[in-house]
């Protein structure tokens, strides 16, 4: 079986100089992509959840470098790299816990300095390298992942990892996607993953559109599918790694990881190690994104909860490595994560 059948979404375009983003707010009642034509677009993009992901993340971001140096040096060539600051910080601030984004801003930052006219063509070539790279890992750590499989089971996962995650394929759905490939996967489990609902709004749909079996539980379920004895894996991605493997990633993957170790399922992070922050030495360090209260207060703008109710919503918990079996990057795969390994990693 070949992969190419498993994969058909794409989420981010680069096309006529605009930046065309599948809207993911509106799946899977609406499948519409909206065009970011400045820096300002491609920061609200970010921030208001158009596109989400922390690969995904990266890579809208660079393209957003590039739209922003446009129109800076469209206004003012002699002074574009300067003006451009207001610019990064823009973009920074829009998803702060998710570390590809300020790692894609950076390293198109390094090539500003090699521009001595337009920055438009160089600064395009990079963010479409980075977008290149970014599927290629994928395919990569789909095989790596899959290596992992010892038997044909069902997985576990939670949030959304997959095309519309990233450039293209996925981190942890391109395991399953690969796996699924190779007759490994017998059923995919996604539960709801409140209260964006990835789950069942983004995971479901994308693995519908590739024909990849896919159930959809309640959060709540998880314990009790698990201890059905099915599922072997819960594989999940992760939005930064601290340098001695804790993970941050969407609400509920910690109680997933705590689940998965009392049954004696096997938990899985998939992350390109661009995912991987060397300067943060564990999850303490790691800043939580909180998001507005209406979030959970409110269902498509109808109050479900009670009036004067309030409502704590962090939008990604931590989740310590001792609880993590085995992290699956481009450039190999580190087994009960320590900061010793993840050096070595990303040394490698």
């Amino acid at each position: 079986m070949h992969t190419e059948r498993f994969d058909t979404v794409r989420a981010i375009a680069w096309e006529d100089g605009v930046l065309k983003l599948l809207d993911q707010r509106r799946l899977p009642q609406v499948t519409e992509y909206i065009a970011c034509k400045d820096v300002e677009d491609v920061a609200a993009a970010i921030r208001d959840m158009v596109v989400r992901g922390a690969p995904a993340i990266g890579v809208t971001a660079a393209y957003g470098v590039v739209l922003a140096a446009q129109g800076r040096y469209r206004n003012a060539p002699d002074t574009w790299r300067q003006d451009i600051v207001i610019d990064l910080e823009l973009l920074a601030a829009a998803r702060p816990t998710a570390v590809n984004l300020c790692w894609a801003i950076e390293r198109m930052q390094r090539f500003f300095e090699a521009v001595d006219a337009d920055p438009n063509p160089l600064l395009l070539a990079e963010a479409r390298k980075i977008h290149e790279e970014d599927i290629a890992a994928n395919k990569a750590m789909g095989e790596l992942g899959k290596s992992l499989f010892t038997e044909r089971c069902a997985v576990l996962t939670h949030c959304n990892t997959g095309s519309l995650a990233t450039a293209g394929y996925g981190t942890a759905l391109g395991v399953i996607r690969s796996a699924y490939a190779a007759d490994l996967v017998s059923q995919v489990y996604a539960d709801e993953t409140r209260p964006w609902l990835q789950g069942s709004r983004l995971t479901a749909w994308e693995l519908v559109q590739d024909h990849i079996p896919v159930t959809l539980i309640a959060e709540g379920a998880d314990a009790y599918l698990m201890k059905q004895g099915e599922v072997k894996w819960v594989i999940v991605g992760a939005d930064r790694i601290a340098a001695n493997g804790d993970v941050a990633n969407k609400i509920g993957t910690y109680n997933a990881a705590v689940l998965a170790r009392y049954h004696g399922v096997k938990f899985m992070v998939v992350a390109p190690t661009s995912t991987i922050d060397m300067n943060t030495p564990d999850g303490t360090a790691i800043r939580i994104e909180m998001r507005a209260e209406d979030e959970l207060l409110k269902f498509s703008d109808q109050r479900i909860a009670a009036p004067g109710a309030h409502a704590w919503n962090p939008v990604f918990d931590v989740t310590p490595a001792e609880l993590i079996d085995v992290i699956v990057t481009e450039k190999g795969i580190v087994t009960a994560p320590t900061m010793v390994k993840m050096r070595a990693l990303l040394e490698q």
